[in-house]
């Protein structure tokens, strides 16, 4: 069973949070539309000697969702998410955690390792943790750690997506794990939200159809690319971070690279220090899911959620008919 607070959502779905893409704007739309917003903890950034902007961020997003829900009590919005990232290179964890504990953030998201004193921080502020997973043995040690739902990161998925097949992935963890389970990887449909249901999920975790959204903080170059790309535009390389992503083919070439001929990097070059040279020296690589067939429109948040949901509800109905 679902802990409470990821009952009730308009639709079954949590969007994923995107690096630079996923901020206030997009994650309050998202919430007031009726699924859960979220945002890496590392998109909020200050120069030095700045007071945090994490900070500031969470209190516009509960202050603003606090006025939404008291003008709308028949329609209270979603909750929120953070999503840490707990790799060593992240030299502002324990200073990010701290801040999302005072805020009392609902639900904390952690990818690129499970760490015990990250899930009982969530805990200990009455929020729950769901740590996001490639393959059934690392869905083990989260649970093992103290997390209290996985996110499975199928192939498609954007980012650093797993190679799994998304029914060998959900029905493996299935086998064993009975609680909150999300999944990730090409899902841009209210068919597919459904689908992944059918399959063992709870919820669906999407991302890269929301790049394409007024609210999204990318270049409008990026957005208009994933509108105008398919799952054939998609290309999946660990060069640009040190772990295997999916990218749009489009933004490699035009940052003079061949999408078909790149060279790899181990996962010992990865970094999230801040001010990375590596990312910014591939800042103009853009990350996508193969799922964006789907977007052929830049829209509002709200718009793309209430379209996800008309295609949910018809593909019940469907269904329901066989």
């Amino acid at each position: 069973m679902l802990p409470p607070i990821l009952q009730n959502l308009r639709i079954p779905v949590v969007a994923a949070p995107m690096f630079i893409v996923s901020g206030p704007e997009l994650v309050i739309a998202q919430c007031k539309a009726g699924i859960v917003g979220s945002f890496p903890a590392l998109n909020a950034r200050e120069k030095d000697g700045e007071a945090p902007v994490l900070d500031t961020w969470l209190t516009r997003i509960a202050e603003e969702l606090d006025r939404h829900n008291q003008a709308n009590p028949d329609r209270p919005a979603a909750p929120f998410a953070v999503n840490q990232i707990v790799h060593r290179s992240n030299a502002r964890l324990d200073r990010d955690i701290e801040i999302c504990h005072r805020h009392k953030v609902p639900i904390w998201i952690t990818s690129l390792g499970a760490r015990p004193e990250v899930n009982a921080a969530a805990h200990d502020c009455g929020g729950i943790a769901l740590h996001d997973i490639i393959n059934n043995v690392f869905a083990r040690k989260a649970i093992e750690k103290g997390a209290d739902g996985l996110i499975a990161v199928a192939a498609g998925a954007g980012g650093h997506a797993g190679p799994q097949s998304p029914f060998a992935l959900v029905q493996e963890i299935r086998d064993w794990f009975d609680g909150p389970l999300l999944l990730s990887g090409a899902i841009a449909t209210g068919g597919a939200v459904l689908a992944a249901q059918a399959m063992g999920a709870d919820l669906a975790y999407i991302g890269s159809p929301f790049i394409a959204t007024a609210e999204a903080n990318a270049p409008q170059d990026y957005k208009q690319m994933i509108c105008d790309s398919g799952a054939m535009d998609i290309v999946t390389s660990s060069l640009f971070t040190g772990v295997s992503g999916n990218y749009l083919a489009p933004s490699i070439r035009k940052a003079g690279l061949d999408p078909d001929n790149l060279d790899s990097a181990g996962a010992e070059s990865m970094s999230f220090a801040e001010g990375s040279s590596k990312a910014k020296a591939w800042s103009q690589i853009w990350g996508s899911g193969q799922g964006i067939g789907a977007v052929r429109d830049i829209q509002p948040a709200a718009a793309r959620i209430d379209r996800l949901a008309r295609e949910y509800a018809a593909a019940k109905a469907r269904i329901a008919q066989l």
